[in-house]
């Protein structure tokens, strides 16, 4: 199975901190568990077909969306059907509309009846996160200010929801805790302050990883200016006291927001002049994108 998703996932462009190796493997242990939490021991019902039954299947979207999770999507059913055929009508990161055909399939009846569920959770899933970001990224266009997802991702699907972040159109930052820093208020309590946490920051960090600061004032923000921070994150400010951090910081370190940010008020946001906007809801608050897989004969 790893030539096949190597070979999906070369067709996308994306600028994760990966390569197709990491991907690939991200993918394969997602399906692996997925598949094995649904069939088990074994598709009870998927057995009322004959086994060397072929059939055709056709998926289509019922809303708007930005597609996105094709890999996942084909890698569960060339897990159960490795002949499987996956005919797309859609590319990855499109705009699709409601009742458009996204893909059509053929290949064993049980195969395509056991891995449906699966394959329809990640496609729904990772849409979902990327018709979410692709709105955000829409909300701020013009400005300077990039989309930027969190660590706050649905458990075992950091890579995929970082992906999905990217066709989206938004900017990946640390994948997990090994390769960024992020020196939060506990961080800067148990360390003595914001210029100890930031100088022990500075001592330890390898080349390559970045050193950002949490700050919850403007009196807070100026410390890390004078620690020498380049990267500060500011931490639920109201919208005039994100344009007076603009103002203090004068590019000194590069500023993002973060908290309570939503569609209503992300346009404000970017335009006080931040570089950045991180949202959590991206990964963590996901309505499912509706989709519908249904055989043809």
């Amino acid at each position: 199975m790893a030539s096949l998703l190597c070979s999906s996932i070369k067709r996308i462009r994306y600028n994760l901190h990966m390569n197709d190796s990491d991907i690939a493997q991200a993918i394969k242990a997602n399906i692996t568990t997925a598949l094995a939490e649904d069939i088990g021991s074994g598709d009870l019902t998927a057995q009322l077909i004959p086994a060397d039954r072929l059939t055709r299947a056709t998926l289509i979207t019922r809303e708007e969306a930005i597609l996105c999770g094709k890999p996942w999507f084909e890698a569960c059913f060339q897990a159960l059907d490795p002949l499987v055929k996956i005919i797309w009508r859609a590319d990855e990161g499109e705009r699709v509309q409601p009742n458009a055909t996204l893909c059509e399939l053929q290949g064993n009846a049980r195969a395509l009846l056991s891995a449906e569920r699966p394959a329809l959770n990640f496609l729904q899933t990772l849409s979902a996160t990327a018709t979410a970001t692709r709105r955000y990224v829409d909300a701020v266009a013009g400005t300077h200010a990039q989309i930027m997802d969190t660590r706050k991702t649905l458990p075992g699907l950091r890579i995929a929801q970082k992906y999905a972040v990217k066709i989206g159109g938004g900017v990946n930052q640390r994948i997990g805790l090994f390769d960024g820093i992020l020196i939060k208020e506990n961080h800067i309590a148990a360390a003595g302050g914001i210029k100890a946490a930031l100088h022990a920051a500075q001592r330890q960090a390898g080349a390559g990883v970045s050193i950002q600061i949490e700050v919850e004032s403007l009196d807070e923000l100026q410390q890390a200016l004078d620690a020498d921070a380049k990267l500060i994150l500011l931490d639920n400010f109201s919208i005039e006291q994100m344009r007076e951090a603009v103002q203090l910081t004068q590019q000194r370190a590069e500023l993002e927001a973060s908290g309570g940010i939503t569609l209503d008020n992300v346009r404000m946001i970017a335009d006080t002049g931040v570089a950045r906007i991180s949202i959590g809801g991206l990964t963590k608050h996901v309505h499912a994108v509706d989709l519908s897989l249904r055989i043809q004969s």
